[in-house]
C-alpha cells in the first residue's frame, strides 16, 4: 500500500519544480530610505494649520472595546437600520483606521467619507478596532469614530458590523445620496 501511495505521489508531482528560495514574497515594496527620512523630518515639524471639518473633539463619547455601536439620524427608517445591522446593505468601500493617531484617523475618515459621497456610495465599512488597552482606558479610535460619525452631515446612521466583517471592531455606515439620474431606490 505504501509503495502505491509513493508512486501515486511521484506521478502527481511530475513536472513540479522545487522552490529555490526560502523567503516569502509579502508583496510589500522595499522602503525608500530617502522618502522615509523626508517623512520623519516632516513629522517633526509642527503644523499650525487647522482643518475645519465640522468634527468636534470637545465631547467624546467613551465606549468599551466590546460595546456595540448604533446610531441613526432622525427620520431614518427602522427597517433600513435593521437591514444595516444584519449586513444586508452591501458596503461598497472599506477603511481601516488601525494604528493611526487620533488626528490622522480623523483626517483619513473625513477624506474617505467625502470620496464615498462624491461617488454616491450608499454604505461603507469603517474598521476602528477594539483597542483593548493594557492601561485599562477606553479605546481611543473607536470612541472618536463613534462621536465623529454622529456629527458628519452625510452620515444617516451606523452600527457595529456582523462578526464576519469585524464585529464590535468595525461599523457599517449608511450615507446620504443625492439620487443620480436614472438610479432607482
Amino acid at each position: 500500500m505504501q509503495d502505491d501511495d509513493f508512486s501515486l505521489f511521484k506521478s502527481e508531482m511530475r513536472g513540479v519544480k522545487p522552490i529555490t528560495h526560502d523567503r516569502a514574497d509579502t508583496g510589500k515594496p522595499r522602503s525608500d530610505r530617502k522618502q522615509l527620512a523626508t517623512l520623519r523630518q516632516a513629522a517633526t515639524v509642527r503644523s499650525n494649520a487647522t482643518t475645519v471639518d465640522g468634527l468636534s473633539d470637545q465631547f467624546v463619547i467613551d465606549v468599551g472595546p466590546e460595546d456595540e455601536l448604533h446610531w441613526a439620524r432622525d427620520g431614518v427608517q427602522e427597517g433600513q437600520m435593521r437591514k444595516l445591522k444584519l449586513g444586508q446593505i452591501g458596503f461598497e468601500g472599506s477603511l481601516d483606521l488601525h494604528g493611526m493617531t487620533v488626528e490622522k484617523a480623523r483626517e483619513t475618515l473625513w477624506a474617505f467619507l467625502a470620496e464615498a459621497t462624491r461617488f454616491e456610495v450608499r454604505c461603507v465599512r469603517v474598521t476602528h478596532g477594539k483597542a483593548v488597552r493594557l492601561d485599562g482606558k477606553r479605546p481611543l479610535i473607536k470612541s472618536h469614530v463613534n462621536t465623529w460619525l454622529r456629527q458628519h452631515p452625510q452620515v444617516l446612521g451606523f452600527c457595529s458590523c456582523q462578526a464576519r466583517h469585524g464585529g464590535a471592531g468595525a461599523v457599517y455606515v449608511m450615507l446620504k445620496r443625492t439620487m443620480l439620474e436614472g438610479r432607482d431606490e
